[in-house]
Order: structure tokens, then sequence, then C-alpha cells
């Protein structure tokens, strides 16, 4: 993607350097995780991803903890997950998660960061077969070849393990296994910075770096919203 990509990149780093706004969301997806099932992160491999990826960050122990406990508060009850799909220019598709206790506030406020984009919301599901849902560790390179960690991880679902760079790597599967592929990396006491369900597009495309950097702006107006979690294009 050249300029644009580089643009994005710098863009994140210095949003995920924020933690008056990023750690509300890690917190969120703690408390979410916890509320989903069990509050034993030993137990529940979606909760025990969300505080391993707050730690990555830095997310203090006393806010890990208090997530933990607003998930059986009653405010946490009329918290839900709910999703938004739409579509900007250039066949450009955005998918939208987000954690609101008030859903009407979150749809209008993405509805208007889409209309003065010149984008717009389309009816939920329409966009769900362009994208796969995979489960995604990313770690260091452990102290192993990658061919045996790829048998060790055969069993637990794995797909394909992707090489990041000299120092990090990327495991895959199918967001089915996200547990079973957990508890093994948890098992073999092999720690990853992130683990989450994301989705990938299906069917990516390219822009210019002109509309990738108007993009960009876009994209940021809507991970700036409270309530919103995550966002994926179908960009390369």
């Amino acid at each position: 993607m050249g300029r644009a990509f580089e643009y994005r990149k710098a863009a994140k780093m210095k949003r995920w350097g924020n933690m008056s706004r990023v750690f509300p969301k890690l917190a969120k997806a703690i408390t979410m995780a916890a509320k989903s099932g069990s509050s034993d992160p030993d137990t529940n491999a979606t909760l025990r991803s969300a505080i391993t990826t707050a730690k990555a960050q830095n997310l203090p122990k006393d806010n890990i903890e208090a997530a933990i406990k607003r998930a059986t508060a009653k405010d946490a009850a009329n918290l839900a997950e709910v999703n938004y799909e739409g579509k900007w220019n250039n066949g450009v598709l955005i998918f939208i998660e987000t954690a609101t206790d008030n859903s009407t506030r979150t749809v209008a406020n993405i509805k208007t960061i889409f209309k003065k984009a010149g984008g717009s919301l389309v009816p939920t599901g329409s966009l769900e077969f362009h994208f796969d849902r995979k489960a995604i560790f990313e770690m260091k390179k452990p102290d192993m070849e990658i061919d045996e960690l790829e048998m060790e991880l055969i069993d637990a679902g794995l797909e394909e393990i992707k090489i990041e760079d000299d120092e990090h790597i990327s495991i895959y599967a199918d967001y089915t296994d996200f547990g079973n592929l957990s508890n093994q990396l948890h098992e073999m006491e092999l720690e990853y910075e992130k683990g989450s369900l994301q989705r990938v597009p299906n069917a990516p495309i390219e822009i210019t770096d002109e509309q990738m950097e108007e993009l960009a702006v876009l994209l940021d107006k809507i991970e700036d919203d409270d309530d919103v979690q995550n966002v994926y294009t179908n960009l390369a």
C-alpha cells in the first residue's frame, strides 16, 4: 500500500499509545469475555486471551480485576455485542464490532460518521460472507523450529503460521478452534502477545494511496467511538 499503509500504521500506533483511549476498550473486552463465560481465565480461553492482550498493552492489574468484577455487576447486564456493516467508495467494505449499553446511541453515531464520509450502513448480515472468522494469535518466535510448532498445534486446529518478521509470527485457525488453540499454547507454556477472533477478507481489494489516506480518516473516526471495539475492512 506504499505511503498509505505507512500512514495507517503510524495512525494506529499513535492511537494505541493513547492510554485514555485504549484502556477502556481493553477493559470492556475483558468484561464481555467474563460475562460470556467463567470469570476464571484458566477455564475461559476468551477471557485469558483478553487479559493477555490487555497486559501486553500495560493495562494495570487493578483495572483487569475491576473489569472482571464488572461482568457480574448490574450495569454489565445491559452491555451487548452489536455489529454494524457499511460500504464506502471504491468497493471498500467495513465491518464494525461494538460493545454497547445503548445501541440507539451507537448506531446513530456510526451512521453520522458514514454519512459525512460519503458512505452508508447496510443491513446486518449483508457483508458476513465477505469475511472469514479466524482465531489469530500473535507472538514472538518461540525457541523451536516452526515445523515442530506446527506439529504440536495441528491437532488443536492450526491452519497456518505466518512469519511476520524476524521476531514475530501469527498463528491462524478457524474461529471455532480459538479455545483449543489457546489451551494448547497455554499447556506448552508459550506466551502470546495477542489472541483474538478477527474477520479476514476472503476477496481482498486494493485502492490507491490517496484513497487509502481518505479512508484512514473515516476509520479513525469510527474507532474513536467509545462503543467500537474492532473495525475490519476488505483491503488487502
